[in-house]
């Protein structure tokens, strides 16, 4: 977390030609995994949160070392931010209408 603005867009800039996408966020956690930073693209440059936890930490699921990236959906951001644990989320197959 000792990592500025522009040292985590450095970063950012690192992974972003690997990237597919424009909505993607980028998360940086510190070691005790209390404190979490997110940067995030918009189309005029990047916007920076903060989060702090007053206790516990931030559960995050299991990642390959080597690219050191978590891909996570839209739905596994909020739930982690709300500090639910998303480490061993179960999904079900949900069926929907088709249309004929």
């Amino acid at each position: 977390m000792r990592k500025s603005f522009n040292g985590l867009s450095g970063l950012v800039q690192e992974h972003k030609s690997q990237i597919d996408t424009e909505e993607v966020v980028y998360l940086f956690v510190n070691r005790r995994r209390d404190k979490m930073k997110i940067l995030q693209w918009k189309s005029t440059g990047f916007l920076l949160y903060y989060k702090r936890l007053e206790e516990g930490t931030f559960k995050f699921p299991k990642y390959d070392i080597e690219s050191s990236l978590v891909k996570l959906n839209y739905a596994e951001l909020v739930m982690l931010i709300d500090g639910i644990s998303i480490v061993n989320l179960n999904k079900h197959k949900r069926f929907g209408v088709k249309n004929q």
